[in-house]
């Protein structure tokens, strides 16, 4: 995993629409969804959904498991970066009697 991935988003602008010569609002229509639900993708306000891997995946190639990785290495990037201020208790494991009848 990078340390710092880029947003998915990033990855559907600048290696799928681009390329293709393709804007928002025909990438939204290729992939069945509203042109604000793309935008948002692509402007890293909203992530890759199982449905929207699925979606991407039909359209541009990829498994739907690569772009759901793609965001998921995302999301686990930015919540280590907040890992310091996250405060758990470690749960020790204790040694149980069998049960008896």
């Amino acid at each position: 995993m990078m340390k710092n991935p880029p947003h998915p988003g990033l990855t559907v602008k600048f290696d799928c629409l681009e390329p293709l010569g393709l804007t928002v609002t025909e990438g939204a229509k290729i992939l069945g969804v509203s042109r604000q639900a793309l935008n948002n993708l692509v402007n890293c306000k909203s992530g890759i959904s199982p449905e929207m891997s699925l979606r991407l995946s039909m359209a541009f190639g990829s498994s739907p498991e690569t772009w759901l990785r793609m965001q998921l290495d995302y999301d686990l990037a930015k919540a280590r970066q907040k890992e310091g201020s996250i405060h758990v208790q470690r749960v020790q494991r204790v040694t149980t009697r069998p049960h008896t009848v």
